[in-house]
């Protein structure tokens, strides 16, 4: 089989901005204790954080974590989880049946946020609570005046704003599962109000406004344009939700989940362009895709754990190498909406979903996803270009037309390279890939591929354990001529650009 994929540099969709390259931990299972918090084990630093998991965090080169939820934060009193800990709270946790402890809160999370190389994304209460917490959180966290919550803060030990510039009005509103879930119109008007009084508070925050919990609610759309109607003018992004999994057990099929994220993506982009034109507006809402990720293989498991312990193993996905391809493709997705996807979080980081797994007590390890995520974020920075692929089809039941090669080109913030990403969803066939980057190029200026990164495995539902790796990145061999890529397979290419 045979592909070309053409960029042009000329031509590029947009400086892609890296908080695309985003994550989650919300005060659920073991994310947070026995996560990136467990005071007892041999890596704990002053602060009971893991170092071991903060080094292998590091590795993702995550810019900015979303904080504390998540269905967790439509029943969180953020003031729970600050001042000194022997008087806070041990308390109920009604989004996950769980008691939360409150040993860390924004208090010690925006200081874990700064060990991580991160800033934090943090999410408000618009279930139990509304507008009031809202402005008095952003005034504990932000605020530099001699007033109660800014003087709370201080009290605290902490004499410095902690600075948060992102900001969610509540999470998944739209959803019976969710604490307080409100009608498009109640969650519309409370989220307009709390936005207002946020913004009063401090003039240069971003906020994101809830989107449908996905594409399959029974609102989506009406809630779109409904949100969009009364917040336009105090909103910065409208959030997206998606997860995706091969529950009927059809590889070919699940290969394909990135078209339904694209579909998704431009779904919501038209409904806010929509707006946008009818109230006669020069101000363009972007998208904030804050929680996606593969999620289907724990949730039977999930039914059997007893309700109100503290940090259960919940949703504890096990990823195996098609998962990783999946997760592959959609960052891909999301690279190719750059224009207006300005934010997206892989849900979640450690434990939970997520792309880092730990003992309880001993060791760190990574999943299959880890290795996708980790290298498009290390080499996707600078400007992501349109790019054109010219390859075969193949069709599934639900699915016609699905390209056998999927990619995107991103050229490097030097400008020097140019990195592709492609993923071959072909179960049979290796791919000669014929790289074409435009402007005359590679006759006038010439080009060479200086490294080529690959995820392969004969095994589609091989898996990583703390004992043993079964997929992990292969370092290909540079040869003359075009790149193959092999069948089922995920690749990261970086072409260096001539003189």
């Amino acid at each position: 089989m045979k592909a070309k994929i053409r960029v042009s540099r000329e031509n590029s969709i947009a400086k892609i901005d890296e908080r695309i390259y985003g994550s989650f931990i919300e005060h659920l299972g073991r994310a947070v204790y026995g996560g990136i918090y467990e005071p007892g084990h041999e890596t704990a630093d002053d602060m009971g954080f893991r170092q071991d998991v903060l080094d292998v965090i590091k590795e993702l080169n995550v810019p900015i974590v979303r904080y504390p939820g998540g269905n967790f934060v439509s029943g969180y009193n953020w003031e729970d989880g600050t001042g000194p800990k022997e008087k806070r709270p041990k308390k109920m946790e009604l989004a996950w049946f769980s008691i939360e402890t409150n040993e860390v809160g924004i208090d010690e999370f925006q200081e874990w946020a700064k060990r991580a190389d991160s800033q934090v994304m943090m999410a408000v209460n618009l279930g139990t609570r509304g507008a009031d917490e809202a402005r008095n959180v952003v005034e504990y966290c932000n605020s530099e005046t001699d007033t109660y919550y800014a003087n709370m803060r201080r009290q605290n030990g902490f004499e410095k704003p902690f600075g948060i510039k992102t900001w969610c009005l509540g999470n998944e509103m739209d959803g019976p599962w969710q604490i307080c879930a409100k009608t498009p119109r109640e969650y519309a008007r409370l989220a307009n109000e709390a936005a207002k009084v946020m913004k009063w508070v401090d003039d240069s925050i971003e906020l994101v406004a809830c989107g449908s919990s996905g594409d399959g609610m029974e609102t989506f759309g009406e809630w779109e344009r409904t949100v969009l109607e009364e917040c336009y003018d105090n909103i910065d992004y409208l959030s997206l939700h998606s997860y995706y999994g091969n529950l009927e057990e059809n590889t070919r099929e699940y290969l394909s989940q990135a078209i339904a994220m694209d579909q998704f993506i431009q779904t919501v982009l038209d409904i806010c362009d929509s707006v946008k034109a009818q109230k006669k507006s020069d101000k363009v809402i972007n998208l904030s895709f804050d929680e996606w990720n593969v999620w289907f293989h724990s949730k039977e498991q999930d039914k059997e754990i007893p309700k109100w312990q503290i940090a259960p193993p919940l949703l504890e996905d096990i990823y195996n190498f098609e998962d990783a391809l999946v997760v592959g493709n959609l960052m891909i997705t999301l690279l190719k909406h750059a224009d207006r996807v300005k934010i997206a979080c892989l849900a979640q980081l450690v434990n939970v979903i997520a792309p880092i797994m730990t003992e309880t007590g001993g060791r760190v390890w990574k999943q299959t996803i880890f290795y996708p995520f980790m290298y498009t974020s290390r080499y996707g920075r600078g400007t992501a270009l349109h790019t054109d692929c010219e390859c075969g089809t193949y069709d599934t039941e639900k699915r016609k037309n699905i390209p056998y090669v999927d990619g995107i080109g991103v050229e490097s913030e030097d400008g020097k390279e140019i990195i592709f990403f492609v993923v071959n969803r072909s179960m049979e066939e290796a791919c000669e890939l014929e790289l074409d980057l435009g402007q005359g190029l590679p006759d006038v200026n010439g080009f060479r591929v200086v490294e080529h990164v690959a995820l392969e495995c004969d095994d589609m539902k091989a898996c990583n354990t703390v004992e043993k790796e079964m997929v992990s990145p292969i370092e290909k061999e540079i040869k003359e001529g075009n790149v193959v890529v092999e069948p089922h397979s995920w690749n990261m290419i970086r072409v260096k650009m001539g003189e």
